[in-house]
């Protein structure tokens, strides 16, 4: 499939869900919905906050030890964001159905079944706080996240953003950061071998990509060359724009 260039969001794609969204970025679509606040069962009580229940289903087959670790990671991410002790013994899930992914020729995926599929995790993270707020579920912030991959060519270094599996698989380290609205680091994982100086690097190219401010709004030629400028797009700014466009609909008289 053609990996999409630019990110694109759709909001009430699952209409018996109290929320759902659908995000398509670097050949990833993951389709998402959340349920809640809503009563939980005893073993998911917990007596001052809610639990928050994060799902990941593979597109084919059944879910297993990497979706089970996407999930882990997820949740303690999102349970940072979402002002849980407002709706205590109760629960808010969350489900992520991978729809689409890119193609790699040189991956088994039977071998690296137990690895976490770092391509994947900004575009799990993004569709999940996008459906949090169509199903308008307080947060004290919204986040925004990105991977970056270290390559070393012909001796020399360069970071390449939303990294392709085949680029995941050539990569000497491979980095997934978010960032909260308020730019606050909130999920940092690494793979591979790095050094201090590298991870400085990898820090700003993500800080820039999803806390980048813009003081005007650019169109056109001006957007992408300001995109390009960074090496990806400007992540704050698209789920901005989204949001406004989504409450203009919301709003509008018909």
């Amino acid at each position: 499939m053609t990996a999409t260039t630019t990110p694109e969001a759709t909001f009430g794609v699952l209409p018996r869900a109290d929320g759902s969204a659908r995000y398509s970025h670097a050949g990833y679509t993951v389709t998402g919905s959340v349920n809640g606040p809503i009563e939980a069962q005893r073993r998911e009580e917990h007596a001052y906050e809610a639990h928050v229940d994060v799902v990941v289903r593979p597109a084919a087959g059944h879910g297993g030890t990497r979706e089970r670790h996407l999930e882990s990671v997820l949740q303690s991410s999102l349970a940072q964001i979402i002002l849980v002790k407002s709706f205590p013994r109760s629960l808010i899930q969350i489900v992520l159905q991978v729809e689409n992914s890119p193609e790699n020729d040189y991956v088994n995926t039977k071998l690296v079944q137990a690895s976490l599929n770092f391509g994947i995790m900004p575009a799990l993270m993004q569709t999940a706080v996008l459906a949090l707020l169509s199903a308008g579920v307080p947060m004290r912030a919204t986040a925004t996240g990105t991977a970056v991959a270290i390559m070393h060519q012909d001796g020399a270094k360069q970071t390449m953003v939303d990294p392709s599996p085949r680029d995941i698989e050539k990569a000497r380290s491979v980095h997934v950061l978010a960032f909260t609205s308020q730019d606050e680091l909130l999920l940092a994982e690494s793979e591979g071998d790095f050094t201090v100086k590298e991870w400085d690097l990898v820090y700003e190219t993500a800080r820039g990509i999803c806390c980048r401010s813009r003081p005007q709004a650019k169109e056109g030629m001006a957007m992408l060359l300001d995109d390009e400028s960074t090496g990806g797009p400007d992540m704050r700014q698209f789920l901005r724009s989204t949001m406004e466009s989504k409450v203009a609909a919301d709003l509008h008289w018909k």
